[in-house]
């Protein structure tokens, strides 16, 4: 964050007093924490007086919203499988949170699988344990690979990466034989579609399997519009046309072009008619709710970044408003900062707003 500030002009003087910083902590300029960087170059406002919350305020944490997987995953790391089989368990139909929950117990069997080999031995031949078996292996699979870019991967990260998910995708065929009603295992083939650059066809065969158990399934369209977009399988148009036949099917994915605009980093794309609707009828949605979930705040999160990239800077306020004190969805969560992009944001929001600038909210 601190060295791209060189590139900007106008942050010359943030970057300076950033410099002396650190040498008197006697330390590098992108090793200063977090908050002394956000001090030196956010934006100077009085977020109070426009009914926002402090800065010191705004967190990236999530606040607990199923306390029943809460407890399971403290009872995981004690080395105790049982609640955890049994809350697989009764998730069988309400999807959207069954992909919740094998996905944040697959994250933790992928560190350490103790507690999944005794599950295994207790009930052999349980098909709950199956489906989070074969979601842990994507998760294995992108720990061994990690998280640095290509060229900074190593030959046997990739060899590891590629192996264990050929393992996962047979793992999720078995679970789908197992558990036929299930979209869970097909989603899990979605999610490593991407890994093993899975060609359309196939993709869409997958996709079919998916959306015929669960056609409103919210992470299977969340990975499919990742693999549609162009720094994975697909290309800006695909992206956009996936999301918005998306949008069309469901309120609750009126986000997703926004999502693909936002993939695409193409000022054009913000522009365009089909977006723009799906922005306004997104914010005509979220007017009669609240930030209370995740979900909520990451729709919300889409809407304020895109109302900022067309100016409606008022609009946006509003949108950090309702997002209150909590930094910790989209599109924030995807930067190493979350808290202080979302700081960022909002403080040109309401600078510029103040001083008049950007276009009126249209009437709706």
């Amino acid at each position: 964050m601190v060295l791209s500030l060189l590139f900007k002009p106008k942050e010359l003087v943030a970057v300076i007093r950033l410099m002396r910083e650190a040498k008197r902590r006697g330390v590098e300029i992108d090793q200063l924490p977090p908050d002394v960087v956000a001090a030196h170059v956010l934006p100077k406002t009085h977020p109070e007086r426009y009914g926002l919350v402090p800065d010191a305020e705004v967190t990236s944490t999530s606040p607990i919203e199923d306390l029943a997987l809460a407890a399971v995953k403290d009872d995981v790391r004690a080395g105790n499988w049982e609640n955890a089989a049994d809350l697989v368990t009764a998730t069988l139909g309400d999807w959207d949170r069954r992909q919740r929950v094998v996905w944040a117990l697959a994250d933790l069997a992928a560190k350490d699988d103790t507690w999944m080999s005794a599950w295994q031995a207790a009930r052999p031949g349980d098909p709950h344990w199956v489906v989070v078996h074969a979601m842990s292996l994507v998760a294995l699979a992108w720990d061994i690979r990690g998280s640095a870019v290509a060229s900074e991967t190593t030959r046997e990260q990739f060899e590891g990466f590629h192996r264990v998910l050929f393992e996962a995708r047979e793992a999720a065929t078995v679970a789908a034989a197992v558990l036929p009603e299930d979209p869970t295992p097909w989603n899990t083939t979605l999610t490593l579609a991407r890994g093993l650059q899975m060609p359309h066809d196939e993709f869409r065969a997958v996709w079919a399997e998916l959306i015929a158990r669960d056609p409103l399934h919210h992470n299977g369209h969340q990975q499919a519009l990742q693999y549609w977009c162009r720094k994975w399988r697909g290309s800006d148009e695909l992206a956009l046309e996936f999301a918005l036949e998306a949008a069309a099917k469901s309120p609750k994915f009126l986000a997703w072009p926004l999502q693909a605009a936002y993939e695409a980093q193409d000022d054009e794309m913000w522009r365009a008619p089909s977006v723009v609707a799906s922005l306004d009828a997104l914010l005509d949605r979220l007017a009669d709710e609240g930030a209370d979930t995740y979900a909520l705040r990451d729709d919300r999160g889409y809407a304020a970044f895109a109302l900022m990239q067309l100016q409606r800077f008022e609009e946006a306020v509003g949108q950090f408003r309702a997002l209150g004190a909590l930094a910790d969805a989209g599109p924030w969560d995807y930067y190493e900062e979350p808290r202080i992009t979302f700081l960022a944001q909002r403080g040109v929001a309401v600078q510029k707003m103040a001083k008049g600038k950007g276009v009126k909210a249209p009437v709706r």
